[in-house]
């Protein structure tokens, strides 16, 4: 038995060497095959797909990186998948790689620096052409890790202007402020934040809604009510009804995410709490149903299927060893006026 016989079958998997022989060909022929190179004629090109077909045979991608020195997978690190905001970023940076031949790997940070920092130094082990990441929040460690590694990366949903770093989003200062002040401009006064999860984004928009009610001297502290619980439409019920409990002034609220605003519309409606009459609604991003809520719900729209689309272009660009056009790319927002304001 040969050497490369036992090795298959001691590990169970067909390997390039088991597709040559079946198509009779060398193993450099079959490699070049399987890669569509022109220079294969195409009577071999065929003999060698039926036979990897015949066989079931699946690449190896660690060993076709380790041989060309180019791997071909893309790690994308989001905080959670519960979020739609993150499946549709994903959606859209798949949907972009994969005609290129990438692949895209799916890590989940859960709001965690450290937990990303692990992830980070588990990637970078096995050499990705590229990385995508969400925002710049992240352990010192995590900061060297990516420096030294020479990967390209590109950073997502938020905005800088740090030379040699690569962004795709929009301003979240800026949404916040905008929001917000749509509800001054509708009469409001006594207008709360109400926020979940207590990420960098979600702070940045908290940012905003001070900024904004403090030009118009209108900011108070104890309108804000935070939470460090993930956010979900149960707890924006439970937030606007201890809320409207213990701060019965309060004439507008601006949830940090839809779901909270969501959860927030629910309740009102299960209190007999006229929206907008007796207090406004306002949520963020603009997630799935917000427009079928009753009333609908003001929010702001963000791109996040642009912003996915564009920071895989970008990250493109620089696998292929160029420099992007620009290093910043702020795609804007939205703000969605509906029933509940």
């Amino acid at each position: 038995m040969e050497p490369t016989e036992r090795k298959r079958r001691h590990s169970g998997r067909i390997t390039l060497n088991d597709v040559a022989r079946a198509a009779e060909v060398s193993p450099i022929t079959a490699s070049r095959a399987l890669r569509g190179e022109r220079s294969v004629a195409a009577e071999l090109v065929e003999r060698v797909k039926t036979a990897a077909d015949q066989l079931g045979y699946v690449p190896d991608p660690a060993a076709r990186a380790l041989a060309s020195q180019r791997s071909t997978q893309v790690p994308v690190l989001v905080p959670l998948l519960s979020n739609a905001l993150f499946v549709d970023v994903l959606e859209a940076v798949h949907r972009t790689l994969l005609p290129h031949g990438y692949q895209t790997l799916i890590g989940v940070t859960h709001y965690e620096p450290r937990e990303e920092e692990q992830l980070l130094r588990s990637y970078l082990a096995h050499r990705p052409a590229g990385l995508l990441l969400t925002g710049f929040d992240r352990t010192e460690a995590a900061r060297q890790l990516l420096a030294g590694s020479g990967v390209p990366c590109v950073h997502l949903m938020e905005l800088t202007q740090a030379p040699g770093v690569y962004c795709v989003g929009f301003s979240q200062i800026e949404a916040g402020h905008a929001i917000t002040e749509h509800l001054v401009q509708r009469g409001r006064r006594r207008i709360a934040f109400v926020a979940a999860q207590l990420d960098p984004r979600t702070m940045q928009r908290a940012e905003g809604y001070r900024r904004c009610l403090r030009q118009h001297g209108l900011y108070d502290a104890k309108l804000e009510l935070l939470s460090p619980q993930p956010s979900s439409m149960q707890l924006g019920g439970e937030l606007l009804e201890d809320l409207l409990r213990t701060r019965p002034e309060v004439d507008a609220v601006f949830f940090c995410n839809d779901d909270l605003a969501q959860g927030g519309l629910l309740c009102a409606l299960r209190l007999k709490i006229d929206v907008p009459t007796r207090i406004a609604v306002a949520g963020f991003n603009d997630l799935s149903g917000s427009d079928q809520m009753v009333p609908t719900l003001t929010t702001v729209r963000t791109p996040r299927r642009a912003i996915g689309e564009a920071s895989a272009q970008m990250l493109l660009t620089l696998m292929r060893g160029s420099v992007p056009p620009q290093h910043s790319m702020d795609l804007g927002f939205e703000p969605m006026i509906r029933g509940s304001s």
